[in-house]
């Protein structure tokens, strides 16, 4: 009833065994990891299922930029910002 109010169709199992591996993913656990917790043979299985969850390098250059813009914009004191109006 819940789900059909929701528009979702039936969820199978399955379904739920790639939520667990995305959010063990997603909270950035590595691809061993992720391995033994689906018990698949080998970490190349779970790299041909998974691998375009896990960050790229280029997502991490970005994130590592963006941390280290905030962490300078929160050394700088708010009353030395200006506005473009020059007071």
């Amino acid at each position: 009833m819940v789900r059909a109010k929701a528009g979702v169709g039936p969820i199978r199992l399955h379904d739920m065994r790639h939520f667990y591996a995305s959010g063990l993913i997603s909270a950035d656990c590595d691809v061993v990891t992720v391995q033994r917790a689906l018990g698949h043979a080998s970490a190349t299985t779970t790299l041909n299922t998974y691998s375009h969850l896990w960050p790229t390098a280029e997502d991490r250059t970005r994130s590592a930029a963006e941390g280290l813009v905030r962490e300078t914009l929160d050394t700088i004191p708010a009353d030395s910002v200006r506005t473009s109006s020059g007071q």
